[in-house]
């Protein structure tokens, strides 16, 4: 009988291990590649852009967000290499490699690193001082108690850094420890209303037009039905292309999370992508739509990574005073506009400045007259602008996600951009107010909605001057 159970056990420790060695070398190799890609990008980018410590990182973000492989994960950090590997169980390794004033780039195979020198770009003046900026009013200081507040430990806020501008003035700062004023943080998708100011310049300078048929090579066969998305579709999000953070068709990975990690031309990967809707008849959230306006960027800029960073750095780092600020890219060059620029808060406070003021900076006009309006303007019946999220829809939900579309204790002209696990830009033109939040938020809500709405009361308390 113990033979008998023995020969059992061992029959279905086999099977097991077979089934687990036909799903690792078939489906599963993608999935594991996928997280060996996404620890060794971010602690790269920690390490090399941000400054901050790569083992804090991955207790707080990439452990938890891979909790079921995390343990067989490990990672090297080469200093002297500029150089971040991992791997899992000893293979599937991954290397991310950081290139001056590039940020780091996820290199697949091992050849040689595309445009591996960078660049050395030339500083950017700041228009805050150096010093953090304290609120002088005690209400306003209380809210941002309230943004690092941590009412469940077990879901932890882990808010980075809260920046306020108030009539274009710094009148509140925080930042947690080991975050200054200077620190470039990830800023997920707030890199799309980033590529949406850019989108901006090229229309100002003639290069684009929103209702120009997008200028992608694959699509304009004559029968393509993808000939006909223009770029207000791609910027609207309303392209047809499917809502690729969800929707796959090619696997267990999703078109988003399959480009970011296993495609070194991430915008060619895009352009293969089949219309799940007919052009402007449906919305679905597309990071595919912002790569492959980030092409359009590269190429107009002259076609490399430099090329593309030094138009970024010319055209809008520069004038705001975003001295942190880089975008990273593919291996073609292409910047990642879906999700990939780190910067300070204070620099996204800046940005923010520019579309409160109508995309003028200082007395520059970086984008068109009548840009801003546009990029808060509605899309479809949705709670999404073009690049930007509303306030103009405070019923329903985001489809898919379940999450709600704007913040109803807020006024309605408000308008901001979001990243995932937390980031915000929040404009509010009525009340003169940008406020930015960061921070690695997993699995909970940041409670910025409220917090915003405690800093408007505190500031309608405020004398007039």
């Amino acid at each position: 009988m113990a033979l008998r159970i023995l020969k059992i056990i061992l029959g279905t420790l086999l099977a097991v291990v077979l089934i687990a060695v036909v799903y690792i070398n078939t489906a599963g190799k993608d999935l594991l590649y996928t997280a060996t890609g996404s620890v060794s990008r971010s602690l790269c980018a920690t390490a090399f852009v941000a400054g901050l410590s790569p083992d804090q990182m991955f207790r707080e973000e990439q452990r938890p967000l891979m909790s079921s492989v995390a343990w067989a994960i490990r990672y090297q950090v080469d200093r002297a290499q500029r150089e971040v590997r991992a791997s899992l169980l000893g293979g599937f390794t991954a290397r991310a490699v950081f290139r001056p004033g590039l940020g780091c780039l996820l290199v697949h195979g091992n050849g040689p690193v595309p445009e591996a020198n960078g660049f050395v770009p030339a500083p950017i003046a700041s228009p805050y001082p150096q010093a953090p900026v304290e609120p002088a009013d005690p209400a306003i200081r209380q809210a941002l108690d309230k943004a690092f507040a941590e009412p469940n430990p077990a879901h932890p806020r882990l808010t980075k850094a809260v920046v306020v501008l108030h009539d274009g003035k710094l009148i509140a700062e925080r930042y947690a420890p080991g975050y200054s004023p200077d620190t470039p943080i990830y800023a997920h998708s707030l890199t799309k209303s980033v590529i949406n100011a850019l989108t901006g310049v090229l229309v100002r300078e003639g290069k684009l037009r929103l209702d120009q048929a997008a200028p992608v090579a694959d699509w304009q066969a004559p029968t393509d039905p993808r000939r006909a998305i223009t770029v207000d579709h791609l910027l609207r999000m309303d392209s047809g292309l499917p809502f690729d953070e969800t929707e796959n068709t090619d696997g267990p990975l999703s078109p988003m999370t399959r480009m970011l990690f296993l495609e070194h031309d991430m915008a060619g990967y895009a352009a293969q992508t089949p219309l799940a809707h007919p052009p402007g008849t449906a919305w679905g959230y597309s990071n595919l739509s912002y790569v492959l306006l980030s092409r359009m960027i590269r190429d107009a800029a002259g076609g490399s990574a430099v090329d593309a960073e030094r138009f970024a750095r010319h055209e809008l780092f520069e004038p705001l005073g975003m001295r942190s600020a880089v975008i990273e890219t593919d291996e073609t060059g292409t910047p990642v506009g879906s999700s990939n620029v780190y910067a300070s808060a204070r620099d996204f406070a800046r940005f923010g400045q520019l579309y409160l003021d109508d995309g003028v900076i200082d007395g520059r006009r970086i984008l068109p007259q009548g840009w801003v309006d546009y990029s808060h303007s509605q899309t479809l019946k949705t709670g999404y602008g073009a690049g930007f999220w509303t306030n103009l829809v405070n019923e329903g939900s985001v489809p898919v996600w379940d999450a709600p579309w704007g913040m109803p204790q807020l006024p309605k002209d408000m308008f901001y951009a979001r990243g995932a696990y937390g980031q915000y830009v929040v404009i509010v033109p009525s009340e003169r107010l940008v406020v930015v939040r960061m921070g690695i938020t997993l699995s909970n809500s940041t409670g910025i909605g409220d917090v915003i709405a405690d800093i408007i009361k505190a500031l309608h308390r405020q004398p007039s001057p």
